[in-house]
C-alpha cells in the first residue's frame, strides 16, 4: 500500500514513527483495573475487553507540531482558553477579526489541547486516529489570505470521521487492514470544505467499519484507535456510534466542528450521547464519493457541533451536486442553510410529541413543555405500528457490493480486487489484534442471500414503510415536525429518507447526556434548523463536558 514519505511522522504503526523518535508525551498505561470495573457491567456493550489501541503510536500524532507545541505553551493556551472553549463559529470569526485571535493561534490552541488531553491516561477519550501534518502552516496561509474569506467556515478546524478519504493522511475505518492506507485523492465532501476555506485538522476514531462489524461489541471501538470514551463520563456512559469520535471530540473541544456518517442512528447517537447538535441530512445531499460504505442506500455524511447555527455553516459548506454520486444530482437548487440561522421561531409550529415518550420520559417532557411555552402547538402522537422487517438485509446486500466498488474506485490501487470476505480473512491472521469482538455481522453478509433483485424490492417496501409511520400523523395533524429522543426513531428515519437534526435536551439524574431530535420530511433541513435554533434558543440545555 502507498505511503506518503513526507507524512510519515503521523502513521498509526507503532514501527513508522518516522526519521527520529517522537518526544514522548504519552505512554502506554496499565487499564487493568478499568477493564475489571466494566467486567460485569449490566449494558454487555460496555464490557471492554480493552481501550487503549494496539496499533496506535499517539505521540506519532503531534510530532510533526513539536516545536510550535512547546513555543505555543501552557500560559498561551490558558490566555487563549476564554475565546476558543465552547465558542461557536461566529464567536471564533469574530475574535480573528477584532485581532484577539489568528487562525494559526486557534488550530495550535486545538492540537495543544488535543496533545494535553490525549496524552494524559486520566483525561484520554481516545477519540483521535490522525492530525494533518500540514494544519499549522495552513493556517498560516489562511491568516495571510484572510482578505478573500467568502464562507464563515473559512479558517475553522475541521475534524472527519476516520472513514472519509483524505489524500494526506490515512483513511482506516478503524480497520487494522486499513492501518496504513492513504487514499490517493479526497473524498468529494473534503474538497467541498476546503473550497470554501475549512481546514482539516485530523481525522477521528469511530466503531470500526461504522459499527457493521461486530455485535453487541462496544460502541465507539476500532482495532486503530482503540476505545473511544465519553468526555461526560470516561467508562461509565456509552460514546453512542459509529461516529463516537466525531461527537467525542466536539463534546471535548478538539475542534471548531467535526463531520460524522450515518447508516441508520450514527450521527444522531453519539451527537446526542456527547452532548452536541448533529444533523442527519436528506440522503443525497451531501456526497458519499470517497467515504468507507455500508449503503448507497442509506448513507450520508453530515456535521456534528456545539451549536445550531454552526451545524448550518458547516452543512452549508459541503453540500453540493457530485456527478460521481447520482443521488446528489436529485437534490437540486439553492438551498439557504446560513438563512435559517435566523428565521428560528417557533410561534404557531405543530410539533408532534410521541405519547410513549412523554409519559415514560421525563426529559424528553420538560423539552417538549418548553417548546409548548414558546409558542408551539404540541400534538400528541401515536404512530402506527410498521414492519423494518428485512432492514439487516439491506444492509448486507448494499455492503456486500459497495464495499468492493469503494476498494476499486476510492482507495489506494493496491487495495482493488478486496472484497468482505477478503477483509475477514485479514482479520482471522491475528483475530486478537484484528477482531478482539468478533466479525459476526461480517459474517452476516456473506451468509445473506439476498438477490440485487430482492434487495431493490426490500428497498422499496422498507422505503414505504417508514415513509407511512411519519407520513400518516403527519398528514392527520398538519405537522411541521415529530419530536423524538437520541436515535430511538433513527431507523424509520433512515428508510424514510428523512432527515433528522439532535440537539442537547439535557442530562440524566447520573449525567448522561440526552437530546431532542426532531424529524421532518426529506428536504427540509432549513424548517429542522430553524426549529433547532429556536428550541435550542429558548431552552439552552448543553453544558460543558468535565474536562480540565
Amino acid at each position: 500500500m502507498k505511503l506518503h514519505a513526507a507524512f510519515a511522522a503521523v502513521l498509526l504503526l507503532v514501527s513508522c514513527t518516522g526519521p527520529e523518535s517522537p518526544v514522548e508525551h504519552w505512554q502506554r498505561y496499565d487499564e487493568s483495573s478499568a477493564l475489571a470495573a466494566n467486567a460485569e457491567h449490566e449494558n454487555v456493550r460496555m464490557r471492554y475487553q480493552l481501550i487503549q489501541s494496539k496499533l496506535q503510536d499517539k505521540n506519532a500524532l503531534w510530532a510533526p507540531f513539536e516545536s510550535e507545541l512547546n513555543a505555543f505553551g501552557e500560559d498561551r493556551y490558558a490566555q487563549l482558553a476564554p475565546l476558543v472553549l465552547e465558542q461557536n463559529i461566529p464567536t471564533l470569526q469574530g475574535h480573528v477579526a477584532a485581532g484577539r485571535l489568528t487562525y494559526e493561534d486557534l488550530t495550535t490552541f486545538y492540537l495543544y489541547r488535543i496533545r494535553k488531553l490525549e496524552s494524559d491516561s486520566s483525561t484520554t477519550l481516545h477519540a483521535v486516529i490522525a492530525l494533518n501534518p500540514e494544519a499549522i502552516q495552513n493556517a498560516r496561509r489562511m491568516d495571510q489570505a484572510r482578505e478573500e474569506a467568502s464562507h464563515p467556515i473559512y479558517g475553522m478546524p475541521i475534524l472527519l470521521k476516520d472513514n472519509v478519504n483524505t489524500d494526506n493522511m490515512p483513511t482506516t475505518a478503524g480497520a487494522a487492514l486499513l492501518a496504513d492506507h492513504t487514499p490517493p485523492s479526497n473524498a468529494f465532501i473534503v474538497d467541498q470544505l476546503a473550497s470554501k476555506g475549512a481546514l482539516i485538522l485530523g481525522k477521528v476514531n469511530l466503531s470500526e467499519w461504522a459499527y457493521f462489524f461486530c455485535d453487541d461489541c462496544p460502541l465507539g471501538y476500532s482495532a486503530v484507535g482503540g476505545q473511544t470514551l465519553n468526555p461526560y463520563g470516561r467508562g461509565v456512559f456509552e460514546t453512542g456510534g459509529s461516529s463516537s469520535g466525531s461527537g467525542a471530540a466536539i463534546a471535548a473541544n478538539y475542534a471548531a466542528a467535526a463531520i460524522g456518517t450515518e447508516t441508520s442512528g450514527s450521527i444522531l447517537s453519539p451527537s446526542s450521547m456527547n452532548s452536541v447538535v448533529g444533523l442527519k441530512p436528506t440522503i443525497g445531499l451531501a456526497s458519499r464519493t470517497g467515504i468507507v460504505p455500508i449503503s448507497s442506500t442509506l448513507d450520508t455524511p453530515g456535521p456534528m457541533t456545539k451549536t445550531v447555527v454552526d451545524n448550518a455553516i458547516v452543512l452549508d459548506a459541503m453540500y453540493g451536486a457530485d456527478d460521481a454520486d447520482a443521488r446528489t444530482l436529485e437534490t437540486t437548487g439553492q438551498r439557504r442553510f446560513l438563512q435559517a440561522n435566523g428565521t428560528g421561531t417557533l410561534e404557531g409550529k405543530r410539533l408532534g410529541a410521541i405519547k410513549d415518550l412523554l409519559e415514560s420520559d421525563s426529559l424528553y417532557a420538560s423539552a417538549v413543555e418548553s417548546l409548548r411555552q414558546a409558542g408551539a402547538e404540541i400534538i400528541e402522537i401515536v404512530p402506527p405500528e410498521v414492519s423494518l422487517n428485512g432492514f439487516l438485509s439491506v444492509l448486507n446486500g448494499d455492503m456486500i457490493r459497495d464495499l468492493p466498488h469503494y476498494f476499486n474506485t476510492a482507495a489506494d490501487p493496491a487495495l482493488a480486487g478486496v472484497d468482505v470476505a477478503g477483509a475477514m480473512a485479514f482479520n482471522r491472521k491475528d483475530s486478537m489484534l484484528h477482531m478482539p469482538y468478533g466479525q459476526a455481522r461480517f459474517e452476516g453478509i456473506v451468509a445473506d442471500p439476498i438477490t440485487k433483485g430482492g434487495l431493490d424490492s426490500l428497498i422499496a417496501a422498507l422505503h414505504a414503510e417508514g415513509r407511512r409511520f411519519f407520513d400518516e400523523p403527519t398528514a392527520q395533524h398538519e405537522l411541521d415536525a415529530v419530536l423524538s429522543i437520541n436515535n430511538y426513531h433513527a431507523a424509520y428515519a433512515a428508510v424514510a429518507y428523512y432527515p433528522g437534526l439532535t440537539v442537547p435536551m439535557g442530562y440524566t439524574s447520573a449525567g448522561e447526556p440526552r437530546g431532542l431530535t426532531f424529524f421532518t420530511p426529506s428536504h427540509q433541513e432549513e424548517r429542522l434548523l430553524s426549529l433547532a435554533l429556536a428550541y435550542e434558543t429558548v431552552a439552552p440545555m448543553r453544558s460543558p463536558a468535565p474536562l480540565p
